[in-house]
């Protein structure tokens, strides 16, 4: 039985193999495939397969991360090609980060910002100890779809209600942004009675989030 045209692209963002997948890569471009369909083919099911063996503790942090470079060298290959022909798949939307006020904790965050990059969203990343309204104003500034919120101390906790009453409770903004939080502290319970739109328990499960609240976004069903 011949191999799956996307089996060696796989092979090599699973083993993080940077150059080697840039260059299998520009391989299948070569032979005649379609940088968007090498996207929405070739390595969007192979994230979601890295993501759920990360998940399931058969891969970790490491080779995660290593698979996100590999992803990043492809997009330096093939984004000058995407926009070239007008495409918007790298622009799934536009989604600000930050860590809130009270924290400063980095790591997990700096993963989710990661991911959903080589999952096709434009991502500012604000870093640490942002205060609630730098990141509302922020997300104006950059003209954001979506407010990622990450705390992993219970002090972060009020400053993140904070931020999320900004915008729940002024109606022009309620109507702009999707917001959604994570951290150690964080449970879906909480999210939902301070009124985030979202929880992710995961950088995995973050991309999936936000992907969800851009249905939304768009008004599709989800």
């Amino acid at each position: 039985m011949p191999l799956n045209k996307w089996d060696g692209l796989r092979r090599e963002i699973n083993l993080g193999a940077v150059e080697a997948s840039a260059a299998e890569a520009l391989r299948l471009v070569e032979a005649g495939e379609d940088p968007l369909t090498i996207f929405l083919e070739g390595i969007e099911p192979c994230l979601s397969e890295i993501g759920d063996r990360f998940g399931r503790l058969e891969i970790f942090l490491p080779e995660l991360m290593l698979s996100a470079d590999a992803v990043k060298a492809i997009q330096v290959e093939l984004l000058p090609m995407l926009e070239a022909d007008g495409s918007d798949y790298m622009k799934k939307g536009r989604v600000v980060i930050g860590t809130i006020f009270g924290d400063i904790h980095d790591i997990g965050k700096n993963i989710v910002s990661v991911l959903l990059q080589v999952s096709g969203f434009e991502v500012r990343d604000l870093g640490v100890a942002v205060p609630a309204q730098d990141i509302i104003d922020s997300a104006k500034d950059f003209d954001a779809d979506i407010i990622g919120i990450s705390g992993l101390m219970m002090p972060s906790l009020p400053y993140m209600r904070d931020a999320i009453s900004l915008v729940k409770e002024n109606p022009e903004l309620a109507d702009r942004f999707r917001i959604f939080v994570g951290g150690g502290p964080v449970t879906r319970e909480w999210a939902e009675m301070v009124g985030a739109d979202g929880f992710a328990e995961d950088a995995v499960s973050a991309v999936e989030e936000a992907t969800r609240l851009m249905k939304l976004v768009k008004g599709e069903s989800v």
